[in-house]
């Protein structure tokens, strides 16, 4: 298997790894690719200080319209914006 192929199959279950929801074969597997590819490492750390960082957000804190926009577009999750702010 090629470097890219593990790297698209991690991405496709990153939120499951992340949320510790994969059999304990996978996560090894998984784990062991983090041991030998970086950008996948620094994916997995972005996805969880961003989960830890929305967790502990204070909740009088909020985001004005503007940033909100401005992170969903550079998140390219623009299909999920009209639906935030509804």
């Amino acid at each position: 298997m090629n470097d890219h192929l593990d790297c698209q199959q991690l991405l496709s279950s990153i939120s499951d790894f992340v949320d510790g929801e994969l059999s304990p074969d996978l996560c090894r597997q998984i784990e062991q690719h983090l041991t030998e590819c970086e950008n996948c490492r620094i994916v997995i750390n972005t996805l969880r200080k961003t989960i830890d960082l929305y967790q502990h957000q204070p909740e009088s804190e909020h985001l004005s319209q503007e940033i909100r926009q401005r992170l969903f577009l550079r998140l390219h999750l623009e299909e999920f914006l009209n639906r935030s702010s509804e």
